[in-house]
């Protein structure tokens, strides 16, 4: 009796543990991070995506009543980086210093570890910035709100499913490494779930804007694309370096928020064109 009663308690407890290795939002919960609880947690990266998300929705269409849509796509940007303290964005940035240099995959796993910024980090994260600023303002200016409202909410959701893909699917590149402890914990099983969520809260997302048919493609359509240009970014990373750290699973989330943006933008203008 006493362990059906913890089950619920250490789901709470993995989700409360994703907001708090993801995010920036308070969760004043003192955990104590082990293998299980890590493994849990990687089952509500979607939750964490949609929340984020919906608070960005929310804040877009609050600044989009008095303001422009240029100044709204950076504020909404300032926000998105401020709710997860830049640290996806910093992720992409040493993994860009690392990956870009053409050295040893040594050399490159020495380069991701070095807190300074190189030149091809500060040309990843000013390019990322740039793109997600005019991708966030064409959604605005120039798609329908049955494409835009879904958009901004499920590209931070598919981003960080497959961040749990990611760690599942390839090898901790530094091996032996506390953190590459708590990465091995989360399996195959852990990442299907988060997969059956993520596809959950896309088809719900796409019937609040539409019918149950087109919802039902449009949701195949996402999670197809999420998954097979996650898939890529993470094989490419991982031939380069070996397996992942957890810099390369920033820089997946990242890139794949801007692809899943620009499909959604590139969709949107097509309906309009």
């Amino acid at each position: 009796m006493r362990n059906r009663m913890a089950q619920p308690v250490e789901w709470l407890q993995g989700c409360a543990a994703a907001f708090q290795l993801l995010t920036r939002i308070p969760i004043p919960v003192k955990l104590d991070y082990n293998d299980r609880l890590f493994r849990r947690s990687a089952v509500f990266y979607p939750i964490v995506g949609a929340v984020l998300g919906l608070l960005l929705l929310v804040a877009a269409i609050l600044l989009s009543l008095v303001l422009p849509p240029l100044p709204v796509a950076v504020l909404v940007l300032g926000l998105w980086l401020a709710l997860t303290g830049g640290l996806h964005m910093d992720g992409l940035m040493d993994t860009a210093d690392g990956v870009l240099s053409h050295r040893s995959r040594e050399r490159m796993l020495e380069i991701m570890k070095d807190s300074r910024v190189g030149a091809m980090g500060v040309l990843a994260g000013g390019w990322q910035l740039l793109l997600k600023t005019a991708v966030i303002y064409s959604l605005l200016e120039y798609t329908p709100d049955t494409v835009c409202m879904p958009a901004l909410v499920l590209a931070p959701i598919w981003s960080r499913t497959c961040m749990v893909g990611a760690i599942a699917g390839w090898p901790y590149a530094r091996a032996g490494e506390g953190m590459g402890r708590l990465m091995a914990a989360v399996t195959f099983k852990e990442a299907g779930l988060a997969v059956l969520l993520a596809t959950g809260l896309t088809a719900a997302s796409f019937l609040l804007v539409s019918d149950i048919v087109t919802a039902f493609w449009h949701t195949a359509v996402v999670a197809g694309f999420a998954i097979v240009v996650g898939w890529w970014i993470a094989h490419y990373i991982a031939r380069k370096l070996g397996g992942l750290t957890g810099d390369t699973y920033g820089a997946i989330n990242e890139l794949l928020e801007s692809a899943l943006l620009l499909l959604a933008a590139g969709w949107g203008y097509s309906i309009i064109g």
